[in-house]
């Protein structure tokens, strides 16, 4: 995973202990809300991936609720701007495509309501 914040900090210009809080909080959240089979194929691909969802802050409700945009709230929490929320979530997916394959990716995407047109 260490590769992909370092992805991260060159092309969002985030801090990297920030990059890796993100990371882990869009990687809970495609946990908590994806398919079980599919998300599982796609951590499994991402050695390291667990530990940074272990570490990440908790993605709560907040005032925007749950789902996508609970967890935008969540990550403007961290200092981020729309911007680099989605420099994140485009490097993330990017990284997890080039590891798992774009079959199990697109399949959590697909199944996460509102998703698609933030990745």
């Amino acid at each position: 995973m260490d590769e992909l914040i370092s992805r991260i900090t060159d092309s969002v210009g985030i801090d990297a202990d920030v990059a890796r809080k993100a990371v882990g909080m869009i990687l809970g959240f495609l946990q908590k809300e994806g398919p079980n089979d599919k998300i599982s194929e796609m951590l499994a691909a991402m050695p390291g991936a667990q530990d940074l969802i272990d570490n990440a802050p908790e993605v709560g409700g907040g005032m925007f609720g749950g789902g996508v945009m609970g967890l935008g709230s969540a990550l403007m929490g961290l200092g981020l701007g729309m911007g680099e929320i989605s420099g994140v979530s485009k490097q993330t997916v990017d990284f997890a495509k080039e590891k798992a394959g774009d079959g199990p990716v697109d399949n959590v995407i697909a199944a996460i309501p509102g998703l698609s047109q933030f990745v």
